[in-house]
């Protein structure tokens, strides 16, 4: 399964629909069967919009102050016996994975772990969970681009494929993020 990961879209800011970003995130939109939105939405349309290309989850961020049936304040689930958990603010995302789980996961021992609001992309692999964070596709490190980042997991019952991908870069204004990507099969990193 091919989930897109999309975190604090913050709309209306300087633009006002991910449609005035261009093509690059609904291209990649497109490809994937989830979408998993890792907070500060502010308003519903943005659901809506993603919704045209496939189902949407979200958990609440700090500036989520509507009220939706599709928001939730952490949101836990299971893709081919992988346990997946998100909640939009994990900070600091440095403390330890235990730590992670204890404050927003009590009782869960997710295999994977996104969060949001910080607006860095973030990809690791410690105490055998996957951490992701997205960054952001139009406020990357807090600065207002035109394009920043998104999440892309492909998930198999033996295989984890987890990206980082670069929707393309600003004129004037170049996109802060780093591309990244780690593949775990078997619960180890591949390749090490």
């Amino acid at each position: 399964m091919r989930i897109g990961l999309i975190s604090d879209t913050h709309l209306p800011s300087l633009i006002h629909s991910l449609d005035e970003l261009g093509p690059e995130v609904s291209n990649f939109l497109e490809t994937v069967d989830l979408v998993l939105h890792g907070g500060d939405i502010t308003r519903p349309s943005v659901l809506d919009w993603i919704e045209q290309f496939a189902p949407v989850q979200a958990v609440r961020g700090n500036h989520d102050v509507f009220e939706d049936p599709r928001l939730d304040e952490t949101l836990s689930l299971n893709i081919h016996g992988h346990s997946i958990a998100m909640a939009h603010d994990l900070r600091p995302e440095s403390r330890a994975i235990s730590e992670i789980i204890e404050r927003d996961f009590t009782g869960q021992k997710p295999d994977i772990i996104i969060g949001g609001d910080t607006h860095v992309e973030r990809l690791e692999y410690r105490d055998k969970v996957l951490l992701i964070n997205s960054g952001s596709p139009n406020l990357l490190h807090h600065k207002e681009t035109r394009l920043g980042t998104v999440g892309l997991l492909e998930i198999e019952k033996e295989r984890i494929f987890a990206e980082i991908i670069i929707l393309g870069e600003t004129p004037n204004s170049p996109n802060p993020g780093k591309a990244s990507s780690l593949e775990i099969v078997n619960g180890q990193i591949s390749g090490q």
